[in-house]
């Protein structure tokens, strides 16, 4: 049999054999899972069924079959190649509407990420996501490319500083560090560890600085460096007096920037850090107790979740859902309404859904022979990544409150859009790849 290249043997292999079906079967319970529970968390709020269309549950619902369609879409009707093609341009556009929304949208809490068409809303810093996700994986894939190389990196920082920057402009700082997470796909493509063991060390000494002293922190850093040059001098040969002579001036240069930063953190979280900010740090940290103000979120959160035991209280049943303890419990606090009427078991089966889906996809991407697709996965799964690790890390008290959604299960269309099509064009992008043979 000939397939489209007329080549011999070379045939559609069918829905069957190339396309992830666990990916999909995930990305559909994890889906329906969030449609369930919003519903539970707005039961008692907006009494009316759960496709009534003037409650968050009947518009979520809208959402999901539109959802769909683009899923649809993506997957049987766009040419996969196309977006390779377009992503210079959708970065450029995207980043134009993270400017603009700063000054024409609305004060929300803060914040100035919405453009509002009539009633519905719009969130551009969901979309910036695909639109990052896709020019890294087109300028990294460039056959003449090295991250290695100055010039090259320059660039990769710029496609993720840029619109990061806007994001961190409209306060949306929750959103802003989910681009933290492309740098574990620079990881996978080349970067020294050692990047991400600095950028480790300099958490560690702003939170280390700010709960004990500025020396204790340069003390450790010190400790630290010491540690390190002592290891690379165990490990070289005796005639390597270059490579030695290089990792000293790294490990001073290291030393010194340290000291900056830890100079620098009284500045920073002073000056720079908004007042919320440092108060929800503060709680986190533990150097203020506020139970009934920036910490009263967290507080009935924990309270929720802690209260499901091994099984839940059963769907409809959770008294801190049912009487509104919880605020943004249809948002960004989704998973306490799980861990409450679901339980501990109901929490490990969402954890679980996610954990497969991320493998799944970085395995995939890991098989890819183009390097388009497996750069798109791995921006894919760093993406999906940062958001469950913040969202639930925030739910159960070990993230500072910062504003972001659950994929998948958190009511809101700008986000549940832009996972959906997010996902759907890894699909697509490996069903390409595996169509013919």
């Amino acid at each position: 049999m000939r397939g489209i290249d007329g080549t011999p043997g070379s045939f559609d292999r069918g829905l069957g054999k190339t396309v992830d079906w666990y990916l999909v079967g995930c990305y559909l319970l994890l889906v329906l899972i969030g449609w369930i529970n919003i519903y539970a968390s707005i039961h008692s709020m907006e009494p009316a069924s759960i496709i009534d269309w003037s409650a968050r549950s009947g518009k979520q619902f809208v959402w999901i079959l539109t959802a769909f369609v683009l899923d649809i879409l993506i997957l049987f009707v766009i040419n996969p190649r196309l977006w390779e093609v377009i992503s210079p341009y959708a970065y450029v556009f995207v980043l134009f509407l993270l400017v603009l929304v700063i000054f024409v949208s609305k004060d929300v809490k803060g914040s100035h990420s919405w453009f509002e068409l009539g009633p519905v809303k719009f969130q551009p810093a969901e979309i910036s996501k695909i639109t990052t996700s896709l020019l890294l994986a087109m300028v990294m894939s460039n056959p003449n490319f090295r991250l290695a190389r100055r010039k090259d990196a320059l660039a990769v920082a710029a496609i993720i500083a840029l619109p990061m920057l806007a994001i961190l402009g409209e306060s949306e700082t929750g959103s802003a560090l989910v681009y933290v997470g492309f740098l574990f796909v620079l990881y996978r493509e080349g970067l020294s560890g050692w990047w991400l063991l600095l950028m480790g060390m300099a958490i560690l000494l702003f939170i280390l600085t700010l709960v004990t002293h500025t020396w204790v922190s340069i003390a450790v850093l010190f400790a630290v460096c010491v540690a390190f040059y002592v290891r690379v001098l165990r490990h070289s040969r005796r005639e390597a007096i270059n490579y030695r002579r290089l990792a000293l001036r790294r490990t001073l240069l290291a030393f010194a920037a340290g000291v900056v930063m830890v100079l620098a953190t009284g500045f920073i979280f002073e000056n720079v850090l908004q007042d919320h900010q440092r108060k929800r740090i503060e709680v986190l940290l533990g150097l203020k107790e506020d139970p009934s103000g920036v910490g009263y979120n967290v507080r009935q959160s924990m309270i929720a979740i802690g209260s499901g035991g091994m099984f839940g209280k059963g769907f409809l049943q959770g008294t801190q859902t049912t009487y509104g303890f919880v605020p943004e419990q249809s948002t960004d606090f989704i998973f306490c309404t799980v861990g409450e009427e679901w339980g501990f078991f109901g929490c490990l089966l969402v954890i679980l859904l996610y954990v497969v889906m991320i493998w799944r996809i970085i395995s995939d991407a890991d098989k890819s022979r183009e390097a388009f697709t497996r750069i798109y996965g791995y921006c894919l799964a760093a993406c999906l990544f940062m958001h469950l690790f913040i969202n639930i890390g925030m739910t159960i008290g070990l993230m500072p409150v910062i504003g972001i959604p659950l994929p998948l299960l958190s009511y809101g269309g700008s986000s549940l859009w832009a996972f959906s099509v997010m996902i759907f064009i890894f699909i697509a992008l490996d069903r390409q790849e595996k169509k013919y043979f």
